[in-house]
């Protein structure tokens, strides 16, 4: 592996789950990169052994979104528990793109966020061509998340998301392992709300949905009309190849100074890997170390930063 091209911390506790959590990064707005590194910096105090992997510049080896055609250290899917997923429109090599395809096939759960639904165009090689957004079948995003890329549902960069917790009509949605220790006020993104096709495909189950906002603060009032009719849905669950998926629409780096939200995403890597008896409410989710994320613009990524800089 290319040790300088990744971050790999080691679970806090001495005695626990201990499982491998993979975290992949590489998107050029959402800041995945340094959402995904805090997160894993959350969940090994859970008990979680998790690896950072990132988007790096072949040319200064430097963490760089717009390389879109390198993730170094994806053989670290081998010995994965969980690949949690936050990358947009990758051309990844085939000797790259492998250890994603057979880790999808080998039924092991999945929790995408953002632009995951959308997560790779193939252009290089036809090998894994049947895993790009724009497949007929909605590629790797609708096979397999639920959902691939389609527009924007709200206007993007100027309304932002409420996330609605599903339950009010069905009781036991609002009693989902995922949901525990979350209420109504809790979940809140600056990302505006992508469509998709309702219903989603098979078994998926809502979780949450998207209430767009008028503004770009929390307490923004909701946007009238139908863009809120129906709501679009912004977390849900499925199965794929009975394998445990978990996807959200948000997910931005800024996500995680909201409690709820940091809570979302641990709950939902505990459901994912089958754990969901471990979820507690008043689990600790604080940040660790100073987080102060950048906000999200395409290309506003900090500039020459090597993955051993964020840890």
């Amino acid at each position: 592996m290319h040790r300088r091209s990744f971050l790999k911390l080691p679970a806090l506790l001495a005695a626990g789950r201990r499982k491998h959590i993979v975290l992949i990064s590489g998107d050029e707005e959402y800041r995945s990169e340094e959402l995904l590194p805090q997160l894993a910096r959350i969940l090994r105090r859970h008990g979680f052994r998790c690896t950072v992997l990132f988007a790096i510049d072949r040319k200064d080896g430097t963490i760089n979104p717009e390389q879109v055609d390198n993730i170094p250290g994806l053989e670290a899917l081998r010995t994965a528990d969980l690949m949690v997923l936050h990358t947009r429109f990758r051309d990844l090599p085939d000797e790259q793109m492998k250890h994603i395809v057979d880790y999808v096939e080998s039924g092991r759960p999945i929790f995408g966020l953002r632009t995951a639904t959308h997560a790779f165009q193939l252009k290089s090689s036809p090998t894994y061509a049947g895993y790009s957004w724009n497949q007929p079948d909605g590629g790797f995003g609708r096979r397999v998340l639920g959902e691939t890329w389609i527009n924007h549902h709200g206007q993007h960069g100027r309304q932002s998301t409420r996330g609605v917790i599903a339950g009010d009509d069905v009781p036991h949605h609002a009693k989902h392992p995922i949901l525990k220790g979350i209420g109504d006020g809790d979940l809140w993104s600056p990302t505006d709300v992508y469509k998709v096709r309702l219903p989603l495909p098979g078994d998926s189950e809502t979780l949450v949905y998207g209430q767009v906002l008028s503004g770009m603060r929390p307490t923004d009032s909701p946007v009238e009309g139908a863009v809120n009719n129906p709501l679009m849905p912004v977390v849900w669950t499925r199965h794929y190849q009975k394998a445990r998926i978990v996807t959200t629409t948000m997910g931005t780096s800024e996500d995680l100074l909201l409690p709820g939200m940091r809570r979302l995403f641990v709950n939902a890597c505990y459901w994912a890997l089958g754990e969901e008896r471990r979820i507690r409410a008043s689990s600790n989710v604080d940040l660790v170390g100073t987080y102060k994320p950048l906000p999200f613009k395409a290309g506003g990524h900090a500039k020459g930063l090597r993955p051993a800089d964020v840890l």
